[in-house]
């Protein structure tokens, strides 16, 4: 299985650490959100290193859709009622700010960046379309319903953010990524007070940034209860139709759309990671009724870290971490949370302050009905007697047979067939 993105992308190659160094700032990870931090701390004049366990864009960067747009689900009708209308102002704001400076990014590195309109839609409930339309209105967003979009069944409505952005994510990656102090085939195995620690050298570093999708670090910010993941798969389409724009259902077990190029990009089939879920069954089903005379030409899986509230944790990675920082938990939308992230994590360190990072704060409230369905799920794997075990925090391990993976039901941890890592948590192979 093999994403559209990897296979129209020379991976650009950068050497490993073969020594002990210091750096004003170290950033792990290099995925989206850390090549972005290692980019904007570059254009500030702050010295940096970053370091990735594999290659760059080697991870979750690799399989996402792509899409760039500060239109989330129906985010906005909760965060008001949840949070706030300040807060929930603050959260779109940041996102459009996102959305514009990769527009800008868009012009100087070749990435196939397109203007296009997101929409969200449902196929039954009007009524929560409309509420999330008059809620983006009243946050001073231009939003619109419509009841016509270019997809072959029925919907009872959609909500229409316009001149959002799509793109190809790999060809912008190794576009900014070009010139920058990167250190593949590295991996951070420990942090200590200032220092993180390698299989065989050591970086000393005023500031850590921990950009590893999910954060490695356990005695600190809980994130092993604020997060868990959920994996959803995309198929490409050749000989299907041209939606000119993207699509969402609203419900979380929905489906996707957008167009790159001549293909028809569809996701869906979602399920926590180590649960059932229709995974490829339910967009090959799909695209036999829809599209009978279509040609699958790529498919793939990605994960995703869900929070808590549905919004990223952006900022000191705990009340007790002066230098250390997080950028994570961005949910489905990658892309604008990776930007943001950078842009609110460049100032922090340059003692600017950010108008929207508290909304982001990893300290705020973790008290949501959610962490009682991860703290019960963490529970009953750790007790189910059975093997292999994940090295993260020891729960029990699923075995995929849709992608013949270890999959920890916890945390999210994958393992190859034969024990190796492939996603963190986890800092280790199987044992």
């Amino acid at each position: 299985m093999k994403s559209v993105w990897t296979a129209t992308c020379k991976p650009l190659q950068f050497p490993a650490l073969e020594r002990n160094i210091k750096t004003d700032v170290l950033v792990i990870g290099g995925g989206m959100a850390g090549v972005l931090c290692a980019y904007f701390l570059k254009e500030a004049g702050i010295d940096y290193v970053l370091v990735e366990a594999g290659r760059i864009g080697s991870g979750i960067t690799k399989n996402t859709t792509a899409k760039i747009t500060s239109q989330h689900g129906l985010i906005y009708d909760k965060l008001i009622k949840n949070a706030g209308i300040e807060k929930a102002s603050m959260y779109l704001k940041a996102n459009q700010s996102a959305v514009g400076k990769f527009k800008e990014l868009g012009e100087k590195f070749s990435c196939g960046l397109e203007e296009k309109n997101a929409h969200v839609y449902s196929l039954t409930d009007r009524n929560a379309i409309e509420r999330e339309v008059r809620a983006v209105n009243a946050l001073g967003f231009n939003a619109s319903f419509t009841e016509k979009i270019p997809l072959p069944f029925k919907t009872a409505g959609a909500v229409i953010f316009e001149k959002q952005a799509q793109f190809n994510p790999l060809q912008f990656l190794h576009g900014i990524a070009q010139g920058l102090k990167i250190y593949e085939n590295t991996q951070v195995k420990e942090l200590a007070q200032n220092v993180a620690i390698t299989d065989k050298f050591k970086i000393k570093a005023e500031k850590i940034i921990v950009a590893t999708h999910f954060p490695l670090l356990n005695k600190h910010g809980s994130y092993f209860l604020k997060m868990y993941q959920h994996r959803s798969y995309v198929i490409a389409l050749e000989n299907a139709q041209s939606v000119d724009g993207m699509y969402l259902e609203e419900k979380k077990s929905g489906l996707s759309f957008r167009n790159y190029g001549d293909l028809l990009l569809i996701g869906g089939g979602d399920h926590r990671t180590g649960h059932q879920g229709g995974k490829y069954h339910v967009l090959r089903g799909f695209a036999k009724r829809h599209y009978p005379d279509a040609t699958e030409m790529f498919s793939w899986a990605t994960q995703d870290c869900m929070t808590l509230d549905g919004v990223p944790y952006i900022g000191r990675y705990s009340d007790r971490t002066q230098d250390l920082y997080v950028s994570a938990g961005f949910n489905k939308w990658g892309m604008t949370g990776a930007m943001t992230g950078a842009m609110i994590l460049t100032d922090m360190l340059q003692g600017r302050k950010n108008p929207y990072a508290s909304v982001f704060s990893p300290s705020r409230s973790i008290m949501k009905p959610q962490l009682l369905l991860n703290g019960i799920t963490a529970v009953g794997n750790l007790l189910t007697p059975t093997a292999p075990r994940c090295p993260h925090m020891g729960c029990a391990l699923k075995w995929n047979r849709t992608e013949k993976t270890w999959d920890c039901p916890c945390h999210g941890s994958r393992f190859e067939k034969d024990g190796k890592l492939i996603d963190n948590p986890a800092t280790g192979d199987l044992r």
